[in-house]
C-alpha cells in the first residue's frame, strides 16, 4: 500500500503498517462526521437551542456557534500540536478523539431553550468550543503521521485518503441524517428526531478508540526521538524563528485559505444555499449532495496521486483560479435548475427597495439582542427571509420605506409605532400577495427541480475543492521539518480552515442580507480564493519529491 523510509530507501509496508495508515484516516472519517452534524442540522437546533430570539437571529447565531467551533481551531492547533511533537502522534490522537465524541454526544442530550433558558445555547457553545478544540489537533496528527510512513514518490496519492476524510464524514453525517428523517418522519425528526444522529456518535466513539488503539507511533518521530533529536519547545521554535513564521504564513495565504473558501462553498454554503435562498427541502438538498459526494470524493485520490507527476502546487493553483472565474455563473445554474420560478419571477419582476439609506442598518446581529425596527429595516428584514434579491434606491429623510414588486407597492412600517402590530399583520399579507402575484414561489417546487443537472452543477462546485484539498497534505507536511512539523502544519491549516473557511456562510449571509443580492456573498470566497492564487503563484514554492525524514 506504502512504504516505510529508511536510511537505505522506501520498504514495503506489512499488513500492520497498512493497518495503521487505514486506522488514521477512518478515525478521521468519524471526527469530521461528528463535527458536520451542526452545520448539516443548524434549522433544527436554531429553533431548539436558540428559541429564544427571533428566527432570523437564531438561524446566524446557529451559523456562528458553527464558526465558533472553527474560530478555536487554531488553540487547539498549537496546544494538542505541542504535545504531538513533543510526546508523539499515538498519544495525540487517543485525545481527541475522545474529546470529540463526547462533546457530540452530550450535544443529543442537551435541554432546549423552552426547557433551560440562555443555559442551552451557551451549553452547546460550549460544545462546539470543544470539538473545535479537538479537531485543531486531529488533523495534523493524521496528515503527519500517514506522511511520515508514505514513499516519497507517493506522497500525495496516500495523504489525500486524510484529505478524503472530511468529504466521507459529511457524506456519513448526512446519511444517517436522512435515514433518520425518512424513519421518524420530517413531523418528528424536527421535534426530536435530529438528536438521532449527535445521539448514534456514542457507537462511533466507540470503534474510534478501538481503532486509535491500534496505531503505532510514527517511525520518523521514533528515531528522532531515539537520537534525542525531538523539540522540546515547538512552540517556541515555530513561532520564534522568522523563517519558521515565513513559512506558516505563506502556507496559510497561498495555501490553506483558499482551499478553505473553495472547499466549504462546495460543501457547505452550497447547502445552505439550497436551503435558505432557494427553499428547496431537507429532503431533497440531502439527497443531491450526498449524490455529489459520492462522485467526488474518489477524486481526492485522483488529483492527490496527480500532484505526485506534476507538483502540488499547479493542480492547487488551477483549482483556486476556476473557482474564481466560475462561482457566480455556476451559482446562477443553481438556481436555473433548483427553482426556475423564482429566476423567472426575478427577471420579469425585479423587486426595488425604496428607502432613506440612514434608516437602514447592516442587520448583522450575532448574539440577538438588537431590534431592527425601522421601515427599512422591516422591509430589508421580510425580503431577506423570502430569499429574494431586490435593489436599493434611495428616497428622502422620513419617508417610509416601501417595496416595489413588479408594478405593486408595498408600504412598509414602523416597529416601534403606536399600530405596529396591526401595520405587521397587514405589511406580511400585502407583500407575501404582491410576490405570489408576480410569480415567486414560497418554496422550490420539488416537479421543477432538474436533480440531474443540480447534482451537476455541484459536482463541478465539489471538484475544485477536490482539486485544492487532494495534494494540500503532501505539501504542508513537506513545508516543515519533523521536529515542529506537527505544530507548524497545523496552525496555517486551522487558521486558514477555520476563520477563513469556518467564518464563510455567515459572512457570506451578512453580506447577501446587505446587498439584497442573493449572489453577493460569493464575493467572500471569489476575493479569498484570487489572494490565494496571486500568493501561490509568486511565493509558494513546488516541494513535490521532498524528504520529509
Amino acid at each position: 500500500m506504502t512504504a516505510v523510509l529508511t536510511a537505505a530507501g522506501p520498504a514495503k509496508m506489512s499488513s500492520k503498517d497498512r493497518l495503521i495508515v487505514f486506522a488514521s484516516s477512518l478515525g478521521t472519517v468519524f471526527e469530521w462526521y461528528d463535527f458536520f452534524l451542526a452545520g448539516a442540522l443548524a434549522p433544527y437546533i436554531s429553533k431548539t437551542i436558540f428559541a429564544g430570539v427571533n428566527p432570523t437571529a437564531a438561524f446566524i447565531f446557529t451559523l456562528l456557534s458553527f464558526a465558533a467551533g472553527f474560530a478555536v481551531r487554531p488553540l487547539g492547533a498549537v496546544f494538542f500540536g505541542r504535545l504531538g511533537d513533543m510526546l508523539g502522534r499515538k498519544y495525540t490522537f487517543m485525545v481527541t478523539i475522545i474529546l470529540m465524541g463526547s462533546s457530540t454526544f452530550l450535544v443529543g442530550l442537551l435541554p432546549g431553550y423552552a426547557a433551560i433558558g440562555i443555559a442551552s445555547p451557551i451549553i452547546f457553545v460550549g460544545m462546539r468550543l470543544a470539538q473545535g478544540l479537538a479537531l485543531g489537533g486531529e488533523y495534523g496528527g493524521a496528515a503527519t503521521y500517514v506522511a511520515e510512513h508514505a514513499p516519497t514518490h507517493k506522497r500525495g496519492g496516500w495523504t489525500s485518503w486524510i484529505q478524503m476524510t472530511a468529504t466521507l464524514g459529511l457524506f456519513l453525517s448526512l446519511l444517517v441524517i436522512s435515514t433518520v428523517r425518512m424513519s421518524t418522519g420530517e413531523a418528528a425528526f424536527a421535534a426530536w428526531g435530529w438528536r438521532v444522529p449527535f445521539l448514534l456518535s456514542v457507537a462511533l466513539l466507540a470503534v474510534s478508540v478501538w481503532i486509535r488503539l491500534q496505531l503505532s507511533e510514527s517511525p520518523a518521530f521514533q528515531r528522532m526521538h531515539a537520537e534525542g533529536k525531538a523539540s522540546k519547545a515547538p512552540i517556541k521554535e515555530a513561532f520564534g524563528q522568522w523563517k519558521n513564521v515565513r513559512l506558516m504564513l505563506i502556507a496559510l495565504f497561498g495555501v490553506t485559505a483558499g482551499e478553505a473558501v473553495v472547499w466549504y462553498t462546495g460543501q457547505f454554503y452550497s447547502l445552505f444555499f439550497l436551503t435558505q435562498t432557494l427553499k428547496l427541502d431537507g429532503a431533497t438538498t440531502n439527497e443531491i449532495l450526498l449524490a455529489a459526494l459520492l462522485i467526488t470524493s474518489p477524486f481526492y485520490v485522483v488529483f492527490g496521486a496527480l500532484s505526485d507527476k506534476v507538483g502540488r502546487k499547479p493542480v492547487m493553483f488551477i483549482g483556486c483560479l476556476l473557482a474564481v472565474l466560475t462561482y457566480i455563473p455556476m451559482f446562477k445554474a443553481l438556481t436555473h435548475y433548483v427553482n426556475p420560478a423564482l429566476e423567472e419571477a426575478q427577471a420579469r419582476a425585479p423587486i426595488v427597495l425604496l428607502a432613506d439609506p440612514q434608516e437602514c442598518s447592516f442587520q448583522f446581529n450575532p448574539v440577538g439582542t438588537s431590534k431592527f425596527t425601522s421601515s427599512c429595516d422591516v422591509a430589508k428584514a421580510a425580503l431577506s427571509k423570502a430569499g429574494v434579491s431586490y435593489e436599493n434606491r434611495p428616497v428622502a429623510s422620513g419617508v417610509t420605506a416601501q417595496i416595489q414588486v413588479g408594478g405593486v407597492a408595498v408600504a412598509s412600517y414602523d416597529a416601534k409605532g403606536p399600530a405596529a402590530s396591526s401595520q405587521a399583520a397587514r405589511f406580511d399579507t400585502s407583500l407575501k400577495e404582491a410576490l405570489a402575484g408576480s410569480g415567486y414561489p414560497l418554496k422550490a417546487d420539488p416537479a421543477k427541480v432538474n436533480v440531474g443537472m443540480s447534482i451537476l452543477v455541484l459536482i463541478v462546485l465539489m471538484l475544485y475543492g477536490t482539486m485544492v484539498y487532494g495534494p494540500m497534505a503532501a505539501m504542508l507536511v513537506e513545508c516543515f521539518p519533523t521536529r515542529i512539523r506537527y505544530t507548524c502544519l497545523s496552525v496555517p491549516y486551522h487558521i486558514g480552515n477555520g476563520w477563513f473557511g469556518g467564518f464563510l456562510p455567515a459572512s457570506a449571509f451578512a453580506i447577501v442580507a446587505a446587498s439584497g443580492n442573493i449572489y453577493s456573498g460569493l464575493w467572500y470566497p471569489i476575493v479569498v480564493a484570487g489572494v490565494a492564487c496571486v500568493v501561490c503563484l509568486f511565493f509558494v514554492k513546488e516541494t513535490k519529491g521532498i524528504e520529509v525524514d
